[in-house]
């Protein structure tokens, strides 16, 4: 029997006026939806307060996610078992994606990272933003920015569906542009030399018994690129064991702030990640000849313009070890400097190593209630190599979170760095975190 169609019932309207920005206000806005970003609005949101996460892309996760990083990096200290040097949602994420088998460790020297199924972190982040009852704002193209003094009053956003204008009393800037910090007119700093990005691309369907070493990969990449066009000459490819995955970082793809050379950047670095799998495919053949692309991330962007806050972390500080008295962040990760477009510097730091990050080089000097966290803090170039990475990352978002909570009101460059210490402790202070082989629901295989 044919079923009849319903008259439509849609009503004709026409736009004549300007839509009116849709008002609201909050305790705490967190521009910036990537691991930074997440770290402090779930950790805000279990200190009690509203938080509104605002992103310019239709989805979650920032450049964890979309652009299939893959790894988190700095999150061990060194060595083969290195224990856990930042808590919080990191310890969330190990719990949840490890019985599920989306996590593997690869064990130095001199680094344990841990590699993570994207899509598994992408529900995760979903999910679990979603259960802490965080309003979320997408697509969100940021617009002016008003402040009183040192202070940030309101923000406008304008996304498809109309413009929205939040007022807020705490804003944490983890846009890893500094954005919010650059529109709100505080100064920031810009790298007088480019600082490469990279087109990650996942391959499925690899035969990982007849997998390559890495040395024996980056050799044959070192002395063959050029043949295939290739920019960047010492790339790698992991293994997501198991799965006949790898994730593939064999490009280097300029990162401008402006928007037409961004773009057209974006698109080269799909081109040379092309480059890259045929390079693959006609080298190790027994390898790669069933591989396909599963999926191109979004373009990796390492380092852009960051704060000018009230301490300028150094690489010198950064070697010593230094451990200031408002320490927030700390980590083991090498010096990783990608400043040349045929490769990269890598300078590891011995088994004992550690260094941290000051509260002080996550606030812009003029500022009262901002807070910069992850790759957009203030640090020489080659310091901030070494701290932009997802294990601090994450410690610097819990840190923003708690510093504008104990501040309310008042300014974040006056509260008691021993109270913020106090409570960022097992970020900051303990040695007796969870080491990879004690952790279940994880492969521990070598790499």
């Amino acid at each position: 029997m044919a079923v009849q169609a319903e008259p439509s019932t849609a009503t004709r309207i026409i736009r004549r006026t300007p839509a009116p920005a849709q008002s609201v206000t909050t305790d705490l806005v967190v521009l910036g939806a990537g691991i930074s970003g997440v770290s402090a609005a779930l950790e805000a949101a279990r200190l009690g307060r509203d938080v509104i996460l605002v992103d310019g892309l239709p989805t979650l996760g920032g450049q964890a996610v979309n652009s299939i990083i893959g790894t988190f990096a700095g999150l061990y200290a060194n060595g083969q078992n290195g224990h856990q040097l930042t808590r919080g949602i990191a310890d969330d994420i190990i719990a949840a994606l490890g019985p599920q088998g989306g996590l593997r460790w690869r064990h130095g020297p001199p680094h344990t990272t841990l590699l993570y199924d994207e899509i598994m972190l992408s529900r995760w982040v979903e999910e679990t933003v979603r259960a802490a009852g965080i309003r979320v704002l997408l697509g969100a193209v940021l617009g002016e920015v008003t402040r009183d003094g040192g202070r940030i009053t309101g923000a406008d956003f304008a996304t498809r569906y109309g413009p929205v204008r939040i007022r807020a009393t705490g804003w944490v800037d983890a846009t890893g542009d500094a954005a919010l910090a650059w529109a709100a007119g505080f100064a920031c700093r810009e790298a007088e030399a480019p600082s490469w990005g990279s087109q990650m691309v996942v391959l499925e369907n690899v035969n990982e018994a007849a997998h390559p070493t890495r040395a024996e990969l980056a050799e044959r990449q070192h002395a063959k690129a050029p043949e295939y066009g290739m920019i960047r000459r010492d790339g790698f490819a992991f293994l997501f064991e198991g799965r006949g995955i790898a994730l593939v970082n064999m490009t280097h793809t300029e990162t401008p702030l402006e928007p037409f050379a961004a773009a057209k950047s974006a698109l080269e670095g799909k081109a040379q990640a092309d480059r890259a799998v045929r390079f693959l495919k006609a080298e190790y053949p027994e390898a790669y000849a069933k591989a396909r692309v599963r999926t191109y991330g979004m373009p990796g962007i390492r380092q852009t313009r960051w704060i000018a806050g009230g301490h300028h972390l150094t690489v010198e500080e950064v070697r010593a070890g230094t451990k200031f008295p408002d320490a927030v962040a700390r980590t083991a990760w090498a010096i990783e400097l990608h400043s040349h477009a045929e490769g990269y510097i890598w300078q590891p730091f011995p088994p004992d190593h550690l260094h941290y990050v000051p509260f002080r080089s996550l606030v812009p000097a003029e500022a009262d209630n901002l807070v910069a966290a992850g790759r957009c803090i203030d640090a020489d170039n080659a310091a901030l190599s070494s701290v932009r990475v997802m294990g601090p990352c994450i410690a610097m978002g819990a840190a923003a979170a708690h510093a504008l909570d104990i501040a309310g009101s008042g300014s974040v460059r006056q509260i008691d760095p021993a109270a913020l210490r106090a409570r960022i402790a097992p970020n900051v202070d303990a040695a007796d975190g969870p080491r990879p082989f004690e952790q279940d629901g994880m492969r521990k295989a070598a790499a």
